[in-house]
């Protein structure tokens, strides 16, 4: 599958999630399976560009390309200067907000609240497609079925992106209103890839290798987007190639594997953030990756004591040395479980 003139490794790929797709899980999801990861959402207002928080989200060093940026924002000015910005810095490929659900968001009328305006999404997606073509840069958009039940215009807007030039379209299969609750519905999304012919990528409650299989049966999309199933979970990408290869599920990953990838995980977001913050944002990490697993609620508790890095380390070694002593394979998890998540991870998905 292709972006423009960009050649992707395969149809599985990472969603974009403020707060959790950084560049160290951006780069471990690759690392087990996905071909394309999207950035944490950047934000278009220039006062904000050097702060620390933008800078480590506009961090791509050492990372696999393509590199992708998404940015967010409600002036069309200001989008294409983003979205040159951010190509000066490396980006390869330019992905426009307007999925995010989250109140903070959509409140200053960007996100998926750009879906009540069409003529100003329209104007952002002309400004962001025309700074980006000099550079020989495809634009891609991810929005949502619409802003509500009674306001769904996926398919219109669609149409008209892949007419200014957007040449990848992703779509969760819920409206802003349903923010995560609720079932993702398909049929949107089946109703957009066959409005365009740019490609259509399907998102929403993919959270098993079968799931995967259905939702592109089902929405005939070039490809799928996984979220929230991929946090504490980052090989659900190999286990879904696997199984759409072979038809046959992918055994669970050993114990030790898992341990390794973790404290890898960690030391790298220790790199990316620091002492203070990374043992801080860590947490909610590990918190994912030891959910419904033997012990964990009391491990965690434990863990988020500690502010130390090192020691934050050792007590991840330690609980999975244990884990191990039990069993080889990490035990099988429930497909549900995966969207169980704190609200604020939830509600600050892209």
């Amino acid at each position: 599958m292709q972006i423009g003139p960009i050649a992707l490794d395969n149809r599985l790929f990472v969603a974009p999630m403020a707060g959790v797709t950084d560049r160290p899980f951006r780069m471990l999801c690759r690392e087990l399976g996905a071909g394309y990861a999207v950035s944490e959402m950047v934000t278009s207002r220039k006062e904000l560009w050097n702060t620390l928080k933008t800078s480590r989200r506009a961090n791509h060093e050492g990372e696999p390309g393509p590199i992708s940026v998404q940015i967010a924002g409600t002036d069309a000015a200001m989008m294409a200067e983003a979205a040159a910005y951010n190509i000066d810095r490396g980006a390869q490929i330019i992905d426009i907000n307007m999925g995010c659900p989250a109140k903070k968001v959509c409140n200053k009328w960007a996100g998926s609240a750009l879906m009540r305006d069409e003529p100003l999404a329209l104007e952002i997606v002309q400004a962001v497609v025309d700074a980006a073509a000099p550079h020989g840069v495809p634009v891609t958009l991810k929005m949502r079925t619409g802003w509500s039940m009674d306001h769904r215009n996926a398919v219109k807007l669609a149409r008209d992106f892949e007419a200014a030039g957007v040449q990848m379209l992703t779509v969760h299969g819920r409206t802003r209103e349903q923010g995560y609750k609720g079932n993702a519905e398909y049929d949107t999304i089946a109703a957009v890839k066959a409005a365009v012919r740019v490609p259509v990528v399907a998102n929403g409650d993919i959270t098993s290798p079968q799931k995967a299989r259905d939702v592109l049966a089902l929405t005939g999309a070039d490809a799928v987007m996984v979220g929230r199933a991929a946090q504490g979970r980052p090989w659900i990408f190999r286990e879904i190639a696997h199984f759409l290869a072979t038809g046959t599920e992918l055994a669970p990953p050993l114990v030790a594997e898992v341990r390794r990838l973790m404290l890898d995980h960690l030391q790298a977001h220790y790199a990316l953030y620091g002492e203070f913050s990374g043992v801080r944002t860590a947490r909610k990490h590990i918190g994912w990756y030891v959910r419904a697993l033997p012990g964990g609620e009391a491990f965690r508790a434990h863990m988020n004591t500690l502010d130390d890095c090192a020691l934050q380390l050792r007590a991840v070694a330690d609980y999975f040395d244990a884990l191990a002593v039990h069993t080889d394979r990490m035990p099988a998890r429930d497909a549900g479980e995966d969207l169980l998540l704190d609200e604020e991870a939830a509600a600050a998905a892209g």
